[in-house]
Parts: structure tokens; C-alpha cells; sequence
């Protein structure tokens, strides 16, 4: 429990290196909903983690009812989270979310519906999600990512120190070049048509 405090300070101090817009810690503690819905998350984990049964699903229900930001009680996320708005964010039960994330409003952290087990995407550290930016599927993020603002990405990983815009979604930058590239099929298998689909070249 008192691990799960610290990870609640740590969002809040977050709010004031993300935040411009968070001008005095009491306005802070008082009006930043989405940090509301991250704090009450991590004290659902936690219950989630002992294996309590319901309250950890009715504390994300009533996160959800109070700032419109859905976390499943059993998704994992790192240290000094970040959601700005907060409105229309949702993050599946097996989403994993590292350390220094950044996620705006309109955020899916979702699943296909063809996969048992892990579901939900997978973030590294210092990843920023730009608003309603939809990610579905098992897929891995890697650290120092970038993701534009609608971008779409299905059954797609996205390698580390990149930026991925559009839907689907493209490589604009690597490693500071900026480049146009496919995203790489994702790490599990793919069906054959997925294959066939990625020797097609980008159309310019």
C-alpha cells in the first residue's frame, strides 16, 4: 500500500511538469480529474493484486462515472503517469504502461477481440499518445515513442525513438530522420494475408 501512495504522488508531480494549465496544488488536487481516475486506479490494482473480488471493477466504474477515464483494475502502469482531459481514455485489463507516459484524451489501449491472454498493448517509458489515438492488439511501444494525434495502429509494433502518425500508421521519424516507413508486423503471429500485405510497398 505504501508503494501504491508514492505511485500517486509521483502522478501528481507529473501533472506539474505536463501540466501548464495546473496553476497552484490545491486547484490541482481539487479539479485534475484524470489524475483522480489514475490514483483510483492504483488503489484498485492493488486490491485487484490480492485478489479482491468486485470492488476493484466497481472503483474503475465509478473513475469512469467521475472523469471518463476507464482503467481495468488489473492493468499495469508504471511510474509519474500523465493524462491530460482525460475524457474517452480507456485502457484494457492487460495494458501495460511504463514509467513517464503522456496519454491526451480519446486514448484506446484496447483489444481485437482475437486474442486470449495478453489482450492490450504494451508501452515502454517516455511514450506520449497523442488525443484519440486508437492502439488494439498485444502489440509492444517502444521507449521514447511519439504517436500523432488520431493515429491507428492494429497488430502493429512500434520499434523505440520513433514518431508515428496517420491511419494506419507510418514511421514519419527515426532516430531523428525523418523517414516514411511501415510499422513492423507485430511480435506474435500474423495470418498470411497480414504477410502478403506487408511486401506491398507504401504508395507516395
Amino acid at each position: 500500500m505504501l508503494d501504491c501512495l508514492k505511485r500517486i504522488i509521483e502522478d501528481f508531480k507529473a501533472i506539474k511538469v505536463n501540466d501548464p494549465a495546473a496553476k497552484n496544488w490545491l486547484e490541482t488536487l481539487l479539479c485534475h480529474t484524470p489524475w483522480h481516475a489514475s490514483s483510483m486506479h492504483r488503489l484498485a490494482h492493488c486490491m485487484h493484486s490480492w485478489g479482491i473480488p468486485v470492488l476493484p471493477r466497481f472503483m474503475s466504474v465509478l473513475s469512469r462515472f467521475w472523469a471518463g477515464v476507464e482503467i481495468h483494475p488489473g492493468a499495469k502502469i508504471g511510474r509519474s503517469l500523465f493524462i491530460d482531459h482525460g475524457t474517452g481514455v480507456v485502457i484494457g485489463e492487460t495494458g501495460e504502461i511504463g514509467d513517464n507516459c503522456v496519454l491526451f484524451h480519446g486514448v484506446t489501449l484496447g483489444g481485437t477481440g482475437h486474442h486470449r491472454g495478453k489482450r492490450h498493448p504494451t508501452l515502454g517509458n517516455n511514450v506520449l499518445i497523442g488525443t484519440a489515438a486508437t492502439l488494439l492488439g498485444p502489440i509492444q511501444v517502444g521507449d521514447n515513442v511519439r504517436i500523432g494525434a488520431e493515429t491507428v495502429i492494429i497488430n502493429r509494433d512500434v520499434p523505440a525513438n520513433c514518431t508515428v502518425v496517420g491511419a494506419p500508421g507510418i514511421i514519419v521519424k527515426r532516430e531523428g530522420k525523418k523517414v516514411q516507413e511501415k510499422l513492423p508486423l507485430a511480435h506474435y503471429s500474423v495470418s498470411a494475408q497480414d504477410r502478403k500485405l506487408e511486401e506491398k510497398p507504401l504508395q507516395p
